[in-house]
């Protein structure tokens, strides 16, 4: 398989090379030249495979300048019970008799970013191996809080690899924060920028595009690449858990081979939900991808009016990792959606960076509609449906996996469609405790209290375990204050490597 630009047409490169880059040099995307199909009787045959054989058998259409034994040492060294508390990597909770969250918070960081992030270093260091470059890879990552500690966890004294992250400064939780400044390993960085995920975000996309900045540091021994969802390493590994899901669903009894599925997925970057449509590309049985969104709603309009308008009000909301303006990975679907028409892309692009906004004909916005239900849900909304659901089915859900379920909600109502659906659950409620608790049991409960008073609060009420990587924090020394300007980020990578 090779890959290419959503922005011009040069030459394929391998997907080795296209992991260890990162960002193309025109500032888009890399995507497959084609996308693979399964015939139902393999997808069947998904069933009765582990995770980490649906896993190899998922990525080695995809990454096929990698040998099997290579292939598969990353995937088992990624998704263990070393790594993950749970046998089932991804397990499936039935919720009533139509609906399930598909669990992705069981690796180490307790967030659904774990299932691309504890592979990619793997994938990554053989790519750079594999292209020859005999140089140290720097791993530059923006967050709106989960990527970033899931990220440092990976890639932490990974030999041959050094990564920086930077977060908003007022834009993750408490517990998103006190994970990424308490990360140990010889080869990482932290720093908050202020300002919120767009900045942070922009900043590190300005440094991946500085020509200059990249030749100094390859004077050094250095290149730069991406653990963000931008990175096709990190991408692919995702739409392994959508097969998974429905694998274990027919496995189960629950779905008869070939019956179509819908997927609720919260998203703000876009990547969790392109790797559903991926999923759908290659012949898993989808019907619908319901795309929730909080406040943040950008998204939601896109979808809804073939308008994408980042020139808005932004929230910060109790659903942090979703509140985000710039999409990303919208950029790979409208490519796919357009039947790969980079000059469109590149203008669209270039309009979104010049005016803060573009608009997709009448044709690509109807293709668009046909595959996306779009909604979003405020933070009231949000609260009441942790409670509700709590009150019903005695099931704790984090605020991102709550925007999902009250989206699907919403879509039930307007559509009446009773297929069967899968809600991607985002990330344990333990990583938002102060949120969850209020939600379950009122402001009053959480006043004057810290972060593991709250852990332990959340603990006793629901009768649920403490994840144990969460529980650890407490006694973890904080090894990072750094704070910055977007402006200032060139400046502290150099002095984080020690280049002039």
């Amino acid at each position: 398989m090779l890959y290419h630009s959503t922005r011009s047409k040069g030459v394929p490169i391998s997907s080795a090379e296209a992991i260890k880059t990162g960002l193309a040099q025109d500032g888009g995307l890399f995507v497959p030249e084609s996308i693979p199909v399964l015939s139902l009787a393999e997808i069947g045959s998904l069933a009765h495979q582990t995770y980490n054989e649906r896993a190899f058998h998922i990525l080695s259409y995809y990454l096929s300048d990698f040998s099997p034994a290579e292939l598969k040492e990353c995937v088992d060294k990624a998704y263990s019970r070393e790594k993950f508390e749970t046998e089932n990597i991804a397990p499936i909770y039935p919720l009533g008799k139509s609906t399930y969250f598909l669990e992705l918070w069981h690796g180490p960081t307790c967030a659904f970013k774990d299932m691309a992030l504890q592979i990619l270093p793997h994938l990554l260091t053989k790519s750079i191996q594999k292209c020859g470059s005999g140089k140290e890879c720097v791993i530059l990552v923006a967050t709106s809080g989960d990527t970033g500690k899931a990220a440092l966890e990976g890639f932490k004294d990974v030999e041959g690899t050094r990564i920086f992250v930077f977060y908003p400064e007022r834009g993750v939780s408490e517990i998103q924060k006190l994970q990424m400044i308490t990360q140990e390993g010889n080869n990482v960085g932290v720093a908050s920028v202020k300002g919120n995920f767009d900045d942070a975000q922009s900043g590190v996309k300005s440094i991946f595009t500085d020509a200059e900045y990249a030749q100094l540091l390859d004077a050094n021994g250095f290149i730069l690449s991406s653990a963000n969802s931008i990175n096709w390493g990190r991408l692919v590994p995702q739409i392994v858990y959508y097969f998974s899901a429905y694998a274990d669903l027919y496995k189960n009894g629950e779905i008869a081979l070939g019956e179509k599925i819908n997927f609720a997925v919260p998203t703000g970057n876009f990547g969790n939900i392109l790797a559903a449509y991926y999923a759908k590309r290659m012949g898993l049985p989808v019907a619908k991808l319901i795309c929730a969104s909080n406040e943040n709603n950008i998204l939601t309009d896109f979808l809804n009016t073939g308008v994408y308008d980042r020139n808005r009000k932004f929230y910060t909301t109790l659903s942090p990792s979703m509140d985000i303006l710039i999409s990303s990975n919208l950029e790979r679907l409208l490519f796919d959606v357009a039947g790969g028409d980079y000059m469109h892309i590149r203008a669209w692009m270039r309009e979104l960076a010049e005016t803060g906004k573009y608009r997709v004909p009448p044709m690509l916005l109807q293709k668009l509609k046909d595959i996306f239900w779009a909604g979003y849900c405020n933070d009231d909304m949000t609260k009441k449906t942790i409670k509700s659901v709590y009150n019903e089915y005695s099931y704790v859900m984090d605020t991102h996996t709550a925007v999902a379920k009250n989206v699907y909600a919403q879509y039930i109502e307007a559509t009446q469609d009773q297929t069967k659906t899968v809600i991607a659950s985002t990330a344990s409620p333990f990583k938002f405790n102060q949120s969850v608790l209020i939600a379950l049991d009122g402001v009053a409960s959480v006043a004057g209290k810290n972060e593991f008073e709250l852990l332990d609060q959340l603990a006793k009420l629901t009768q649920m375990r403490i994840p144990k990587s969460l529980s650890a924090l407490a006694s973890m020394p904080r090894l990072f204050n750094i704070t910055c300007e977007r402006t200032q980020m060139h400046q502290v990578v150099s002095e984080f490597l020690q280049v002039e």
